[in-house]
């Protein structure tokens, strides 16, 4: 991987870092409970239930992706960066673009 190629690497992934973060701070928000004194009717409060478990789990990966990311960011200044943990080849500058927390390339993924 070239200086130039990382650097740009990095830069998206600090973009998506703060994306994620923008993300999980509006998941939060969304995963509050409804307080019992609004009247919002039995329906409306089983459907805003049936969401909050669904954004409560969006949040979950959401903190898990910010997670790789942020340790992927502070893994890429070293020399084994950009390599392939099971076949120790280079991953693919455009996979690591696309899918900045990744740590093996599209072979030994799957």
């Amino acid at each position: 991987m070239t200086d130039k190629e990382r650097k740009e690497l990095q830069e998206r992934v600090r973009t998506e870092i703060e994306q994620v973060k923008s993300d999980v701070a509006d998941l939060k928000d969304q995963a509050k409970p409804v307080a019992p004194e609004n009247a919002i009717g039995r329906v409306s409060r089983m459907d805003h239930i049936n969401n909050k478990a669904i954004q409560e789990a969006a949040l979950v990966k959401a903190k898990e992706k910010l997670s790789r990311l942020e340790e992927m960011l502070a893994k890429s200044d070293r020399p084994d960066f950009g390599v392939c943990l099971r076949c120790k080849k280079p991953i693919p500058i455009l996979r690591l673009m696309y899918y900045p927390s990744s740590n093996k390339c599209v072979k030994c993924s799957g």
